[in-house]
């Protein structure tokens, strides 16, 4: 029987964990105690040997062939190998949980889709629900144990109901080599067909969905035949057994209490208990039993699936889905909210101070924003904008970089970005001579730079200003603050023939 212990820890509390260490069933003491026997009993003997039975001479060479093997186990990789090999069991443990056949969906599709309230409506409800309970029987008794000592023989499948006499001849006439659990579901899409043309499935759509739900549960009842027939790969289990054992053998030898070798020199601690050691053991040998526990769910463990319970609870809820509960429907009525805009159920004084904490409106809906009205304003972004390249980021990015331009951020004043584009006509060498470049996006640049040169020539120019600066116009206090000036200063052939990036001065 599985060990439920999820009400034990459904909160977190001083200790909570520490009081399933005095359990027995499910145990890792009940999975582990008599290897953990077997070891000290042989590490008992070995240190015995070594204490009274061996001479000096014997006791130097056991001291050297002991510390060889303990530096022996620091070459074993004992966490990566059995973590792997752990974390795929648990993983292939659940999935094989997660295939078993539930008749849940089906039976509440064959309840909704085949009617009738007579004797044969009644008798197809029943014997469809009834041949997909066979199907999980059949695969269960092929690879459970407990199924399988449930119902040794077809006769005891008879017996328990999941199947007719006429059916068993039917089912024993078909020879084939291979597992016939499958059979049952033939018989249901052949009976579902037949449904359809009494009129008791009214239209396609709905035997359609009767199949699809079919051929999902016939899906899983395949998938627990192929995760029994086809294992875990042998080498690797055996790999990691010889890791473990070939590890605590090299630890009975090399773990033991050892004289000096030299009279005056100081010796380990003798500890008769070796306490890390055992714990060591505990650990790696559980891990071990863990896996060889969950490799195989459908066993007899106390930690294995319930098969047998499940058959049962599928059978009787099943057929109480589709007879009993088929149109027995309780009346419908306004429900106790009907005139209540918000819903609002009631709590208990055990649950009351829930009512206090407010609702989860989002992560972002507590948060602060900034108070400057400025950084709230709505700028637009100009689709016209022209894109340059960059040199320095055209070494990474194969595309043109978009060019920032001052328009997007005067909030309606009139300004140009003074941006310098390298030209091959102009002296410099470009430094891109094989990339090639936009005639509409160069004529645009231009345009702007024209504009520039006019703007610059009806103001006076200040003597001190530096060759290959660009003057601002002149505008108000205000608008300066809002603009963002970007003065680039002219390259210089070295950088150019480097391919270096442009020096920016603020």
């Amino acid at each position: 029987m599985t060990v439920s212990y999820t009400l034990k820890v459904a909160n977190s509390r001083f200790g909570g964990f520490s009081k399933l260490l005095f359990r027995w069933k499910g145990s890792i003491y009940k999975l582990l105690y008599k290897e953990f026997i077997v070891f000290m009993v042989l590490y008992a003997v070995l240190s015995l040997v070594y204490r009274r039975l061996l001479t000096e001479e014997q006791k130097r060479l056991y001291t050297k062939v002991a510390q060889y093997c303990n530096r022996s186990t620091d070459l074993i990789p004992m966490s990566f190998v059995l973590g792997f090999y752990v974390t795929l069991i648990v993983n292939r443990w659940w999935a094989q949980y997660t295939s078993i056949p539930l008749p849940d969906q089906l039976m509440c599709v064959i309840s909704s889709n085949v009617h009738g309230k007579d004797e044969r409506g009644r008798i197809l409800r029943r014997t469809l629900i009834r041949y997909a309970n066979l199907s999980a029987v059949l695969i269960l008794r092929s690879i459970s144990t407990r199924v399988l000592k449930r119902f040794p023989t077809m006769d005891h499948v008879v017996e328990a109901g999941f199947m007719t006499q006429d059916e068993r001849k039917n089912f024993e006439s078909l020879h084939s080599d291979f597992n016939k659990y499958w059979i049952p579901c033939v018989w249901f899409t052949n009976l579902a067909a037949q449904a359809r043309r009494e009129g008791r499935i009214r239209d396609d759509v709905a035997l359609r969905l009767l199949m699809d739900e079919l051929n999902l549960y016939r899906a899983k009842c395949s998938m627990l035949f192929h995760y029994d027939w086809i294992s875990i790969p042998l080498v690797y289990t055996q790999v990691v057994t010889i890791a473990v054992y070939s590890f605590f053998a090299f630890c009975l030898i090399g773990r033991q209490f050892l004289e000096p070798l030299e009279p005056g020199q100081e010796g380990d601690l003798d500890m008769y208990v070796p306490l890390s050691t055992l714990l060591q053991f505990f650990f790696y040998a559980g891990w071990l039993k863990v896996a060889e526990q969950i490799i195989n769910p459908f066993g007899e463990d106390d930690d294995d699936f319930e098969t047998n319970k499940l058959i049962d609870r599928n059978l009787q809820v099943s057929l109480l889905s589709v007879d009993d509960m088929y149109q027995n429907l309780p009346p419908a009525v306004k429900d106790k909210y009907w005139n209540e805009s918000t819903a609002q159920p009631p709590y208990t004084m055990a649950t009351a101070s829930e009512t206090l904490k407010p609702s989860f409106l989002g992560s972002t809906f507590d948060m602060c924003m900034c108070e400057d009205a400025e950084q709230s304003q709505m700028v637009e972004a100009s689709p016209s904008v022209p894109c340059i390249q960059t040199p320095l980021l055209s070494r990474f990015f194969a595309a043109a970089s978009p060019a920032i331009s001052i328009k997007n951020f005067s909030r309606g004043s009139r300004a140009h970005s003074h941006v310098w584009h390298p030209q091959t006509d102009s002296g410099f060498p470009s430094p891109y001579p094989k990339r090639s470049e936009d005639p509409e996006l160069v004529a645009r640049i231009k345009e702007e730079e024209t504009e520039d040169e006019a703007s610059r020539a009806s103001e006076p120019t200040t003597p001190g200003s530096h060759l290959g600066h660009t003057r601002l116009p002149e505008a108000s206090e205000t608008q300066r603050k809002e603009l963002l000036l970007i003065q680039v200063k002219a390259p210089s052939s070295e950088s150019i023939g480097a391919d270096g990036p442009e020096a920016w001065e603020p």
